[in-house]
């Protein structure tokens, strides 16, 4: 079977899209074909491979995976990319629609068509998740804010959130870029995350501007992570550093926040890019 691909990058978050609206990808097995495809050396090369599939609740459906075969629950750079993918291939006519993921439905809206193979995307990613049940994290309270917990010979506060998937963030007083490597593999896999966690390390810039990088479940340090920097604007703004429209700062590039009071969603702005197309033996 040969497959044909788009490569996409949101913020230097990579992604291989595939049209499997007819079903017959998925008898090769999704994550198996994303630990093929996803690895740069002998793959394409990606963080992630994404499906658009059909829906029979929303407008279209989305599944994503890992470069390591693992099915988490959301992207939100993903997410951006999957929105442009929709319209460059004409599944849907309309630049808002709603779509059907495992952390419920999602709406994107294609702010800014394309120019230079880049489109900007408004994505509506709902509302946080705060109870420790849902998110899931085994510990006591209404909410995890600021948190103490041991790991790797040393202290951290945590604040949990989930989008659809879980995160535990971590406000430092500087970056130095090593975070990531040095603790995410540990605090990924604490016996109080369940289901493992994302790891935000985070330095706050000013009261509208915060700088992150991160360690995602299932794919290790990237450049960016879209729910990520969703679960970063809430931490921030429940610990007083920020408001609620604030400018993340990631590795890859920049997100716009925006913590929405009259209905506690999380409006995320930022690009998506097309990076090359093509053509795969599978």
């Amino acid at each position: 079977m040969t497959l044909d691909f788009v490569k996409m990058e949101g913020i230097g978050n990579d992604f291989l899209m595939l049209d499997d609206m007819d079903g017959r990808i998925e008898k090769k097995g999704y994550g198996e074909l994303a630990k093929r495809l996803c690895d740069r050396r002998f793959g394409v090369g990606g963080d992630g491979l994404i499906v658009a599939v059909p829906s029979t609740s929303c407008d279209i459906g989305f599944r994503i995976f890992n470069s390591d075969g693992s099915e988490p629950e959301m992207c939100g750079n993903g997410m951006r990319c999957f929105a442009a993918f929709v319209k460059m291939r004409g599944f849907l006519n309309a630049t808002r629609f709603t779509v059907e993921t495992k952390a419920g439905v999602i709406v994107p809206e294609l702010v800014k068509e394309f120019d230079e193979g880049v489109v900007h995307v408004c994505v509506d990613m709902g509302e946080p998740v705060l109870s420790p049940n849902e998110i899931p994290v085994n510990l006591d309270g209404e909410a995890i804010v600021n948190h103490p917990v041991a790991a790797c010979g040393r202290e951290f506060q945590i604040t949990c959130v989930s989008m659809g998937n879980p995160h535990a963030v971590i406000v430092v007083d500087r970056l130095t870029g090593e975070e990531p490597v040095t603790f995410g593999p540990k605090l990924e896999t604490l016996e109080i995350f369940p289901e493992k966690t994302n790891v935000e390390f985070v330095e706050i810039v000013s009261d509208s501007e915060v700088k992150m990088h991160v360690w995602e479940r299932g794919a290790g340090e990237t450049l960016a992570c879209g729910t990520g920097a969703c679960a970063t604007a809430v931490a921030c703004h429940l610990l007083g550093h920020t408001g609620r429209e604030v400018t993340i700062h990631l590795k890859g590039g920049d997100l716009k926040l925006f913590w929405r009071e009259s209905d506690n969603h999380i409006l995320k702005t930022g690009p998506a890019r097309v990076v090359f197309t093509g053509s795969v033996a599978v």
